[in-house]
């Protein structure tokens, strides 16, 4: 047979046909090749080895054919996916009790939650509670007042005291004060002296208005600190009067009355200059005996810190002596030392104060026991020695500046 016979009986553009020329079978799709499972259908992979479907003679041309929808064992086993392992569940006997519940974790304290924030307040709110809190300031004021009214005279003569004491230790036999004019007596006795002892029974309630004003804006942490506050300050305000009357008006009255004697000078001493160099010292003590309470509050209102104020305590000692200086009746080194020392202590005792402040923020306990222990033993030699000094030596103890006197 010729080639141009062969031609004839091969079809131009038409598939292959199989052997004894039957029509090619159509191209295999993924539902009818053998083995391939349905897409929706999971089955394990199979283990047999699968034989290619033959073609008739024609299978020569499909070697170099690219089925997209041939089935390759190969990559059907790396793409399918390995079962998870059954999951074993616990098998809970009739006479066994059934496990707890998970514990709920534990709610945080309300009072933490107010700790984040602070009380609200409007301008005119303030406003209203700065008139309450000065309103109720007075109210107290005014009833110590009245109370120190009706004790004027032996007030009096409490006051005149410390210039008694100091006129007869420089040896003058006239201790009375001069009136210069009709109304001196009763303007000093009767109206001023009330004014300040009210001013000194009064503090503590003044101080709690002072608080109940700040208070709302504070943490509530912090607002737990009133008692203290309150009995502190007033305590220290009290202390540094009681310091002043004792201590540094007499040491320093005397000082100044004495001064003009070696040039025959008398001194005549009117009411009216002795009261006010008197309020001058006594208000001025009581009031730096508060610096304490001053460091303790800027610290609580995160102004100053402990680090920041001892790492700058050289220019608060300068300006304590300036202030020491003012304060002081006279211009002697000893009455100067006299002023300072205690405000110096009481400025590294605020700072002390404010540390333990920090370390309650932070949840932390200071060592009382050492502290204690470093106290007591300066305290114990004192005492010795004061004893010794009792009993060995004839010294007695007097309640005026130097407190120990043969």
């Amino acid at each position: 047979m010729s080639s141009e016979d062969v031609n004839k009986h091969i079809p131009e553009e038409s598939a292959p046909t199989g052997g004894h020329g039957q029509p090619a079978p159509a191209e295999p799709s993924p539902e009818n090749i053998p083995g391939r499972p349905a897409e929706n259908e999971h089955t394990e992979p199979a283990t047999n080895t699968h034989v290619e479907p033959s073609y008739g003679p024609y299978q020569d041309d499909y070697a170099s054919y690219d089925d997209p929808y041939a089935y390759n064992p190969h990559a059907e086993a790396a793409t399918t996916t390995t079962a998870a392992p059954p999951v074993e569940t616990a098998v809970v006997k009739s006479g066994d009790a059934p496990p707890p519940p998970p514990s709920a974790p534990p709610a945080e304290d309300s009072e933490d939650d107010d700790d984040e924030g602070m009380l609200r307040m409007s301008f005119l709110e303030h406003l209203e509670e700065l008139r309450k809190r000065l309103i109720l300031a007075l109210a107290g004021l005014g009833v110590a007042f009245f109370l120190s009214l009706t004790f004027s005279e032996t007030l009096w003569r409490i006051v005149q005291e410390p210039a008694t004491a100091a006129l007869t230790s420089l040896g003058y036999k006239d201790t009375s004060l001069v009136q210069t004019a009709p109304m001196e007596s009763f303007s000093i006795i009767w109206v001023k002296l009330p004014m300040l002892t009210s001013l000194f029974l009064a503090s503590p309630w003044l101080l709690f208005q002072v608080w109940s004003f700040v208070a709302p804006g504070l943490y509530k942490r912090e607002r737990r600190f009133a008692a203290p506050f309150i009995i502190s300050a007033a305590g220290l305000f009290i202390a540094g009067g009681l310091f002043a009357y004792y201590v540094a008006f007499r040491f320093g009255l005397t000082f100044l009355l004495g001064i003009g004697q070696s040039v025959n000078v008398k001194p005549m001493i009117t009411i009216t200059d002795y009261f006010d160099i008197f309020v001058n010292v006594i208000l001025g003590i009581g009031v730096v005996f508060e610096l304490p309470v001053l460091i303790f509050f800027l610290t609580l209102l995160r102004i100053a810190s402990p680090r920041f104020l001892f790492a700058h305590s050289r220019y608060a000692v300068l300006g304590i002596v300036i202030l020491a200086a003012i304060i002081t009746p006279t211009p002697d080194i000893v009455n100067l030392m006299l002023f300072s020392v205690p405000m110096v202590v009481l400025y590294f005792v605020g700072i002390f104060a404010s540390y333990l402040l920090v370390l309650s923020r932070e949840n932390k306990r200071f060592p009382w026991g050492t502290l204690l222990i470093a106290v007591l033993i300066p305290i114990a030699l004192i005492a010795a020695g004061l004893y010794f000094a009792i009993t060995k030596y004839g010294f007695k103890l007097v309640l005026h500046w130097p407190f120990l006197t043969r």
